[in-house]
């Protein structure tokens, strides 16, 4: 996300090197290019003047502290007046109210609001313990009623049976009484989209929102719609009271300017984002770290917060016990590693979250996406034998492996040799031989770490 703004405004700063003092004079081609960065990314003609009269008013005239470059005390302006636009501070959902607390989505066709109904249901259920009602009064489009209805079975969420043939209006009213009586925290209503604003849709979402007056009316917007976006965003906020934004496939949007532009339209805060098309992709909005990200500078905070809810602690406990027993590290243990990443939406999900000059070095050094896939590919052409004990994997094997996998032998060559010195290092940890670089470092340092 944000990869070619971000790309841009890192390039910009560093035309101010050695500079003294921000002027108008030596920044004033710094913000030409802040501002064909940010329109190249698709943000709203307002809000590029907007965040470009921010900046100039705060940087021309600072005094750059000895501690800093100029670049360095530009770019903190930049985050901060980008702090201001995506919305200072996060506001947490509004459950304060007597159950069931409605929840109304809205937005076009492919926006993928029946997707983040499923997704926020399962945000509250897991996040919040509620008990969710999920409807659709999408009576255009059968097959989304059918589709939410799948997805709540997949993720043992309530689903109101909603009958096509029923105004949308009157299928809202059943779901809120159906929530009622049977004791629902929060009902969370998916509406009908369409391809383009007319006022048909207007109207009909008008009468939704009129029967089961939600506490929150949230506008759910793909971020890489660009200019259709801020549009669409506009329309639904002059026909409905809308509380908050969720931005949605936000791992394929390299620009960034939905982001940027939709909160200042509506007037609202953006609350959540989707990363993925898992039914766990949904992120907390948080403006600062999103706008640490742009920059470069990453969002270690939501990779600590990911690795916490994600990883398998139970499997990760048994790997280190089985690694302190001086028991070997296996394909098994390869393959369950390799799991967890793509758990955490795989490694780009993780690199987007790290500074830039980092991704860039654990790009190098890291397999992609799709070595992940065939890794985990190879690995499960094998016997459980052959994963336990790797050293039987003789020529003839590997051939039957390779073709179980649909790859080549030296795919398989090249995993068996990754695959040892993973080995090899994670059996001079169960030796202590993470205590004697530890040991060696301090000694550098002039003194001995503590607990070695």
């Amino acid at each position: 996300m944000f990869d070619k703004l971000s790309e841009r405004l890192q390039g910009v700063v560093e035309s101010l090197r050695g500079r003294g003092r921000l002027t108008e004079d030596n920044i004033g081609e710094t913000l030409r290019q802040v501002r064909m960065a940010l329109l190249e990314a698709d943000v709203a003609l307002p809000v590029v003047k907007t965040l470009i009269d921010g900046i100039k008013a705060r940087a021309v005239g600072l005094e750059i502290g000895k501690s800093l470059t100029p670049g360095q005390t530009l770019i903190k302006v930049i985050h901060d007046e980008l702090i201001g636009v995506l919305g200072s501070g996060q506001r947490p959902l509004n459950l304060r109210a007597q159950p069931p607390v409605v929840f109304l989505l809205a937005g076009l066709q492919g926006a993928g609001k029946t997707t983040t109904a499923a997704k926020l249901g399962k945000w509250l259920k897991q996040n919040e313990r509620k008990k969710v009602l999920l409807a659709s009064t999408d009576i255009h489009r059968p097959a989304a009623i059918l589709q939410l209805q799948t997805l709540a079975n997949q993720l043992e969420l309530g689903f109101f049976p909603s009958d096509p043939t029923k105004p949308a209006a009157t299928l809202a009213r059943e779901a809120l009484t159906e929530a009622r009586q049977s004791l629902y925290d929060v009902l969370i209503v998916d509406t009908a989209g369409r391809l383009h604003i007319d006022a048909e849709m207007m109207a009909e979402v008008q009468e939704i929102s009129a029967a089961v007056s939600p506490i929150e009316t949230l506008f759910v917007v793909d971020s890489m719609a660009g200019q259709d976006a801020v549009n669409a965003a506009r329309a639904f906020s002059d026909a409905l009271t809308l509380t908050g934004v969720i931005l949605t496939k936000a791992d394929g949007d390299a620009r960034g300017g939905a982001a940027l532009s939709v909160r200042q339209v509506t007037g609202q805060p953006i609350l959540f984002m989707g990363t993925g098309e898992k039914t766990d992709a949904l992120e907390v909005f948080h403006p600062e770290r999103i706008a640490s990200r742009i920059l470069g500078m990453g969002d270690v905070l939501s990779l600590v917060e990911d690795v916490t809810n994600k990883v398998d602690r139970e499997q990760a406990q048994k790997l280190a016990e089985k690694l302190k027993k001086g028991k070997g590290f296996d394909l098994n243990d390869l393959h369950d590693q390799l799991g967890q990443v793509q758990n955490m939406g795989g490694l780009s999900a993780l690199m987007d979250k790290l500074p830039a000059q980092l991704a860039q070095k654990a790009a190098a050094s890291q397999p992609n996406e799709k070595e992940i896939v065939r890794q985990l590919a190879i690995i499960r052409s094998m016997t459980p034998r052959e994963r336990t004990y790797p050293n039987v994997i003789d020529a003839s094997r590997r051939r039957r492996i390779a073709a179980g996998s649909g790859l080549q032998v030296s795919d398989v060559n090249r995993l068996l040799k990754n695959f040892m010195q993973m080995q090899k290092m994670m059996k001079s940890m169960s030796k202590g031989g993470l205590g004697k670089l530890m040991r060696g470092m301090g000694g550098m340092m002039g003194r001995r770490p503590p607990g070695f």
